[in-house]
C-alpha cells in the first residue's frame, strides 16, 4: 500500500514547487487557452503549441501581449500576468487556417508599439506569413507556392534590431533570410555558392531584381529544429537532428564552434544572459552546457525521462555575488538579499566580472546561473550552474585533498582505452569529479597556479556531481545500442550507407572535445523536477514576476514567483471576495 501511495504521489500533477527563493505557485485564474477551454486532441494536430510574447510599452501598465497556436488556430491576447485573471472572451486577434497549421511565430521586439506589432508565423506546409494583428490590414505571405522550401517551418525569428529581416528554419535543414519588403518571385530561386565550411554551406539567390530569400544556409544533415541569437546579436546557435550544435558568426558566415549530443538529435538551444554559455536539450534526455568562450562541454544534466523540448535561462535568478552561494534554507527575505537579478543594465558589469575568472584576484566567488527545461515526459526541471562547475581549476587542490568525499571508481566499459584521458587528469581531480573532456584545456593547464586556494568545498558542494557514477554503465550501454548498425532497419542501401557512416562518425567523436564521455564532465542533478502537465510540455518562458509554461493540450500556465501573488490562506470570507473582485477583469 505504501508503494502504491508513493506511485500516485509521483504521478500527481504539481501546482507549486519550492526553491531557495521560496514557493512558485500555479495561478489557475491566469491560465490561457482556447476560449472553450477544450483540450487539443491528437486528431486536431500534432504540431507543438508555441507561445510568443512582446511588451508594447503601453503606459497604462498592461503592455504585454501573448500569442499562441493551438491546432489550426492562432490567438493574440492581452497578457495580464500573475496579478490579474485572464479574459479569454476578448482576444485581440483570432485566426483559423485551412489546409495548413501554424507551427511557430515571433514578434519583432524592436518595432513593437501600442498601435502596431509585427508578427511572423511559420506553417506546417512551409509558408511564412507576416502580419500585424493589431492593425489587421497588414499581411503578406511568403513561399506561398512553396518554391523555396516544401518542408515544415520549425523555427523563425526576427534578426536582432532589424525592422525588415527575419530568419526561417525548416525540417529540410535549411535556413532562409527574408526581407519583408521583397517578393518571393513566381519561379523557384536559383542559387550560387557564397561560402562553405565543415557541415554547412551558404548560397545567395541569383536574380536581376531583389527577391527572397536573400540567403540560404544548408546546415548539417536532417532537420534544423531551433536556432537562437546570442545577446550580442552577432552569433547564432543552431540545434540539428544530426545531433550537432553549430555556432556561427552570422555576418562573416564563419563557424565559430561545434558540439555533438551524446546520442540522437538536438531539439532546443538557448544562450545565457551574458552570452558566455549555451544550453541544449534533445533526444538523449540530457541538458548539455557548452562554454562559448572555451568551445567545450562543461556539464551535462540528467533529470528528464524523455526528450527535452525546451531549455531557457532565468535572467532574474541568475546572480554574480561576492560571497558563497546561498544555501537552501532561511527566510525569503534573507534569500532575496543574496539573489540579484541579472538585469539588462548589469550586463556589462557581469561580463567584466566573469571575464576575470582566470585571475585569482578578480574571480567572482558566487557565480550562479539558473536555467530550466521542459520535456515530453511532462516534467519541469530547474538547474543551477555554480562556480564549482564554471571554474573547476579553482577547486582542483580542494578535490585532491578530499578524494574520500566521493568514489573515484570508473566503470571498466568507460575506462578501457582512455590512456589520453588518464594522462590528462592524473594530476587533477578523480573521475567522479572530472569536469573536462578528454583533451587538456587551459583550465587544467593552469591548475598548478591555484594550488594554494581557499578552504575545500563541503560535501554538499559536489552533491550534484556524483550522479553519473550510478548511471554511467547504463548510459554507455544505451549509447552503444542506439549506435549499432543492427538497430537501424532500412530498405534502401543508400540510406543504410548514410546511417552507417553517421554512426561511425558519432563513434569517432565520442571521447573528444565535440562529445566527451559521461564520466569526463560533471553530471548535474536538477534543483527541481516536477510533473506539471498531462501532455508533453512545449513552452518555457521566464518573466520578471512569473514563469510561463504550456503543454500540447493547449493550456498556457502562469507560475507566480515567490512574493508576487497574495495568498488567500489566512484571509476571511470578505477579504477573499474583495481579492477575487480585484483579480477578475
Amino acid at each position: 500500500m505504501a508503494a502504491e501511495g508513493g506511485g500516485k504521489e509521483l504521478n500527481e500533477i504539481k501546482s507549486q514547487f519550492r526553491t531557495r527563493e521560496g514557493a512558485y505557485k500555479l495561478l489557475s485564474l491566469s491560465e490561457y487557452s482556447r476560449p472553450n477551454r477544450v483540450p487539443l486532441s491528437a486528431a486536431q494536430g500534432t504540431n507543438p503549441v508555441r507561445v510568443s510574447m512582446v511588451n508594447v510599452r503601453d503606459q497604462s501598465g498592461s503592455g504585454d501581449r501573448i500569442c499562441f497556436n493551438v491546432g489550426r488556430e492562432l490567438y493574440l491576447y492581452l497578457y495580464r500576468g500573475p496579478r490579474k485573471a485572464a479574459d479569454l472572451s476578448k482576444p485581440i486577434d483570432k485566426r483559423i487556417y485551412k489546409g495548413t497549421q501554424p507551427t511557430c511565430h515571433d514578434f519583432n521586439q524592436f518595432t513593437a508599439s501600442p498601435d502596431s506589432v509585427s508578427l511572423v508565423v511559420g506553417f506546417s506546409a512551409g509558408q511564412v506569413q507576416y502580419l500585424d494583428p493589431i492593425k489587421k490590414e497588414t499581411s503578406k505571405l511568403f513561399n506561398e507556392e512553396r518554391f523555396i522550401d516544401k518542408t515544415k517551418v520549425t523555427c523563425l525569428k526576427w534578426m536582432p534590431e532589424s525592422e525588415t529581416l527575419f530568419l526561417v528554419a525548416h525540417t529540410s535543414g535549411n535556413l532562409y533570410l527574408y526581407n519583408v519588403d521583397h517578393p518571393c518571385g513566381t519561379t523557384a530561386p536559383h542559387y550560387q555558392p557564397l561560402k562553405q565550411g565543415p557541415g554547412f554551406s551558404v548560397y545567395t539567390c541569383k536574380s536581376k531584381s531583389s527577391r527572397n530569400p536573400l540567403l540560404k544556409w544548408s546546415v548539417g544533415e536532417g532537420a534544423l529544429h531551433e536556432f537562437a541569437f546570442a545577446p550580442d546579436g552577432k552569433h547564432v546557435a543552431c540545434a540539428s537532428q544530426d545531433g550537432s550544435l553549430r555556432v556561427f558568426h552570422f555576418d562573416s558566415m564563419e563557424l565559430y564552434g561545434a558540439m555533438k549530443s551524446y546520442f540522437g538529435g538536438l531539439l532546443c538551444v538557448c544562450w545565457s544572459p551574458d552570452g558566455r554559455y549555451i544550453v541544449t536539450g534533445g533526444e538523449d534526455d540530457l541538458v548539455t552546457v557548452w562554454s562559448f568562450w572555451d568551445c567545450r562541454v562543461i556539464a551535462r544534466g540528467h533529470g528528464h525521462k524523455s526528450w527535452v523540448s525546451v531549455v531557457a535561462f532565468d535572467p532574474y535568478t541568475s546572480s554574480v555575488d561576492e560571497g558563497e552561494p546561498p544555501e537552501f534554507s532561511g527566510s525569503d527575505e534573507e534569500l532575496q538579499e543574496h539573489t540579484l537579478p541579472l538585469a539588462r543594465d548589469r550586463t556589462n558589469s557581469t561580463l567584466s566580472r566573469l571575464s576575470k575568472h582566470n585571475s585569482t584576484e578578480g574571480r567572482a566567488a558566487g557565480v550562479t546561473y539558473r536555467f530550466g527545461s521542459v520535456g515530453q515526459d511532462t516534467q519541469f526541471c530547474l538547474w543551477d550552474l555554480t562556480e564549482d562547475i564554471l571554474f573547476p581549476h579553482q577547486s582542483l587542490s580542494r578535490a585532491r585533498t578530499h578524494t574520500n568525499v566521493v568514489s573515484t571508481a570508473v566503470p571498466g566499459s568507460l575506462s578501457g582505452g582512455s590512456l589520453a584521458l588518464e594522462a590528462s587528469t592524473a594530476n587533477c581531480v578523480p573521475h567522479s569529479l572530472s569536469r573536462s573532456n578528454s583533451l587538456p584545456h587551459p583550465a587544467v593547464a593552469n591548475a598548478k597556479g591555484h594550488a594554494d586556494g581557499p578552504a575545500p568545498f563541503s560535501v554538499s558542494k559536489f552533491a550534484t556531481l556524483a550522479y553519473h557514477e550510478r548511471k554511467a554503465k547504463g548510459a554507455e550501454k544505451d549509447h552503444k545500442r542506439n549506435h549499432s548498425i543492427g538497430h537501424v532497419i532500412s530498405k534502401s542501401n543508400d540510406k543504410l550507407h548514410m546511417v552507417t557512416r553517421a554512426k561511425a562518425d558519432a563513434a569517432k567523436t565520442l571521447g573528444t572535445t565535440l562529445c566527451p564521455r559521461m564520466d569526463e564532465v560533471p553530471l548535474l542533478e536538477p534543483l527541481v523536477c516536477k510533473k506539471i502537465a498531462h501532455e508533453r510540455l512545449t513552452v518555457l518562458i521566464f518573466l520578471e514576476d512569473c514563469i510561463v509554461t504550456a503543454c500540447q493540450e493547449g493550456f498556457i500556465c502562469t507560475w507566480a514567483r515567490p512574493g508576487k501573488v497574495v495568498s488567500m490562506g489566512g484571509m476571511g470570507t470578505g477579504q477573499r471576495h474583495r481579492l477575487c473582485n480585484l483579480l477578475l477583469p
